[in-house]
């Protein structure tokens, strides 16, 4: 098992009206820049993009009626990374879930270097879906 931390932003935006505004994988560039530095391009059936550390393939979960916004990063390495994603009700608005899985390797800097950045990202989300 991989120690996690999961992060979350309440917007005041009814759920489902949220998750439909952000669930397609060509809105996540306008807030997750620890995702991508670019457009996602798609070409056969993948999503890439360049990403903080070079080039990456993303595969996203399709569009559902629960919320479930969970991708998988491949950085070239051969190992996919999931990234649990979660819109639900909170009251009358929403809240949004990010889980970080500690990978292998990772030290203790470069995971708070990575929870500061999903930090950053939820509040870019919050900030693009209140406009």
């Amino acid at each position: 098992m991989l120690p996690s931390r999961t992060y979350s932003i309440s917007i005041d935006r009814k759920w489902r009206g949220l998750y439909e505004a952000i669930w397609r994988p060509e809105v996540f560039p306008k807030w997750a820049s620890g995702l991508s530095e670019s457009d996602l391009r798609k070409e056969d059936g993948k999503w890439l993009a360049d990403g903080p550390e070079g080039a990456i393939t993303i595969r996203f979960t399709p569009h559902n009626d629960y919320g479930v916004m969970d991708h998988w990063v491949d950085t070239g390495e051969g190992k996919e990374v999931h990234v649990p994603l979660r819109v639900i009700q909170n009251g009358e608005g929403s809240e949004v879930m990010l889980t970080l899985f500690r990978q292998p390797g990772m030290d203790d800097e470069m995971f708070a270097r990575d929870a500061k950045w999903i930090n950053r990202d939820l509040r870019a989300l919050k900030e693009f879906a209140t406009r």
